[in-house]
């Protein structure tokens, strides 16, 4: 409890003094690392410290100014697993992703031929693949790691509280909503002034980790009611961006827990569990009730795909499946080496006259790796679902999975959270009772 009240506070404080958001930042780098340090990482820190950094990374951006570089999430993620990595060291199995992070590799080299003379290379290249590299890095560190089912609860817990810092953030900061709406598109003005689309991926973050909260500690009628007054406040927070692939993404990783929770429960339980589903779906409706009002039946168009005038929008994706096919394109003309890392709209521009991104990470793949990023997506897919098949005690492995995979097809890795949470997926659950052994280092 104490914990929520703090990040409702940092929210406010930020709020009020712009400049504590970069204080914010830093001084989460510098806890975290010191805990690292001071602990010998024997409790899997690293994984709270890259959870807490992942989800709170837009919040990090939206708020830290120029002086955070646009990368900074995705390194402080990067560098909190590297330690973990070295304090810990990485399992045997791990071999799918250290040829995943090698075939990578080919693309990088390939692009400083491609590239325009006037492109910073530097800069194109680790735009494009810091994403995967945090991926493949987080990978090493959690396949088949041994965690107890309370350590993946305060995993969970890291992922919520920088998002209920955000949302009090954008409760003060963002005008009436009735003020700033004129249309169904995106709202950045709703958003914090920031993009809706990373905004509601990571507001659907928090929805997904408080629901969780819900079914695991709703003995507590306080808390339970608490986490229900928080779920429709980031829900109503997220729909109001106008940006529907988070809030969708959120609302299928949800069905997917529950459904994993409900099937590994007692009949017993399952009794309170329907309660709480039925608290958990009047909320919901509730909220959304609540935001049709407020933005004037405006956000019902939008899930409709209708325009503010009622008329059906023709192209559901927003325009991305034209990209997505020329992406596609480029990796049928350029089969073997790709079109390189970073040179997808540069290309796009020559061929076509279009200067956009598809924010999906699969074609991109595709296009800039050519084979080398067929086979890099073939382990990615392959390797957690045959882990899967002799390992089902992670009932959170779809839900990860899930949010990865659907994340990469309408926001590519723009942010570090759908890196993490694939690398969730991984991990090995264990009884409290055998708690965590320490693994031999192989890798350090």
């Amino acid at each position: 409890m104490q914990f929520i009240v703090l990040h409702l506070a940092i929210g406010f404080v930020i709020y009020l003094f712009r400049f504590f958001g970069l204080m914010y930042f830093l001084g989460s780098i510098v806890f975290f690392t010191l805990w690292i340090f001071q602990s010998g990482n024997k409790q899997n820190q690293a994984l709270y410290a890259a959870a807490y950094t992942a989800a709170g990374e837009v919040f990090f951006r939206m708020t830290g100014g120029s002086l955070i570089p646009w990368e900074a999430g995705k390194y402080s993620v990067i560098c909190f697993i590297l330690l973990g990595l070295f304090f810990s060291g990485t399992s045997r199995k791990s071999a799918p992703y250290w040829l995943y992070l090698l075939l990578l590799i080919p693309g990088v080299i390939y692009a400083a031929e491609t590239l325009n003379f006037d492109t910073n290379v530097r800069k194109a290249v680790i735009f494009n693949l810091s994403g995967p590299f945090c991926l493949g890095i987080a990978a090493l560190y959690c396949f088949d790691r041994r965690i107890t089912r309370q350590q993946l609860h305060n995993i969970v817990w890291c992922l919520l509280m920088p998002v209920i810092a955000m949302g009090v953030y954008l409760f003060f900061f963002t005008p009436d909503t009735r003020d700033v709406l004129n249309g169904t598109q995106s709202n950045f003005a709703l958003s914090g002034g920031y993009g809706p689309n990373q905004v509601a991926t990571a507001l659907g973050i928090g929805m997904f980790a408080l629901v969780i909260q819900i079914f695991v500690n709703g003995k507590n009628k306080l808390i339970f009611f608490i986490n229900i007054g928080l779920l429709m406040f980031l829900t109503y927070r997220g729909i109001v961006t106008f940006s529907r692939g988070g809030i969708f993404t959120a609302g299928l990783i949800t069905i997917a827990f529950i459904v994993m929770y409900f099937q590994g429960v007692s009949s017993r339980k399952r009794n309170s569990i329907s309660f709480y589903m039925v608290i958990l779906g009047s909320a919901i409706a509730i909220t959304w009730l609540i935001t049709s009002v407020r933005t004037m039946g405006l956000i019902d168009l939008r899930y409709a795909n209708k325009d503010a005038a009622g008329r059906i929008k023709e192209d559901l994706s927003t325009g991305r499946q034209e990209l997505i096919t020329s992406e596609l394109t480029f990796f049928v003309n350029n089969p073997i080496m790709g079109i390189g890392v970073g040179k997808t709209k540069e290309y796009r521009e020559e061929k076509l006259d279009i200067l956009a991104a598809s924010h999906n990470e699969i074609s991109r793949l595709l296009s800039e790796h050519g084979v080398f990023g067929l086979i890099a997506l073939l382990i990615l897919f392959c390797t957690p679902l045959f882990y899967r098949i002799g390992n089902r005690r992670n009932y959170l492995f779809y839900s990860f999975f899930g949010f990865w995979f659907l994340t990469i097809n309408h926001s590519s890795m723009r942010v570090a959270a759908p890196a993490f949470l694939y690398a969730l997926a991984l991990l090995n659950i264990v009884d409290e009772k055998k708690d965590t052994l320490p693994r031999k280092q192989i890798s350090q």
